[in-house]
């Protein structure tokens, strides 16, 4: 059961982390909006769920830096008061 919910949460971090990349580079959304790094955060939350579980260290510390960059940047869009979609 632990590795199926696991590999779900690998699956859907991998689909969010595409979709923010996709949608950023079609223009639909920027990368500085709250979307985009909303999709990132939780997208790399749950890889590094996944990578750490497997034993997937160097990947692990990837997704963590990834979750860093996107709370620092979530952050910075609520300070500002950037409410852009």
């Amino acid at each position: 059961m632990t590795d199926s919910i696991i590999n779900i949460l690998g699956w859907m971090g991998s689909f969010l982390l595409i979709i923010a990349y996709w949608l950023n580079s079609k223009n639909i959304i920027g990368a500085q909006t709250k979307t985009y790094q909303l999709l990132n955060i939780f997208g790399s939350s749950a890889l590094m769920i996944n990578t750490f579980y497997y034993g997937a260290y160097p990947s692990s510390a990837v997704n963590v830096i990834w979750l860093f960059m996107g709370l620092y940047h979530i952050i910075q869009i609520f300070n500002n008061k950037q409410n852009v979609v």
